[in-house]
């Protein structure tokens, strides 16, 4: 689950996280409970990612959609 921490996350500070626990991870050099707890948190923070350019699709979307009505009519 989705702590409360990061559902006030920012699209980039998530990102920004995400890319850095990649790093560590492909970086080597952790223990196996380090590794596993890194790639949880990978997983968490892709989720925040994907609500949020879920979110700016569906505002996109709408706007084109909104926009094509206008040029109908």
């Amino acid at each position: 689950m989705t702590g409360t921490k990061d559902e006030t996350l920012g699209y980039e500070q998530a990102r920004d996280e995400l890319i850095d626990v990649v790093r560590r991870l492909e970086a080597g050099g952790t223990t196996l409970e380090e590794s596993l707890a890194l790639w949880e948190r990978g997983e968490e923070l892709a989720k925040v990612c994907r609500r949020w350019l879920e979110g700016a699709r569906a505002r996109l979307d709408a706007a084109l959609a909104e926009e094509g009505e206008e040029d109908a009519d």
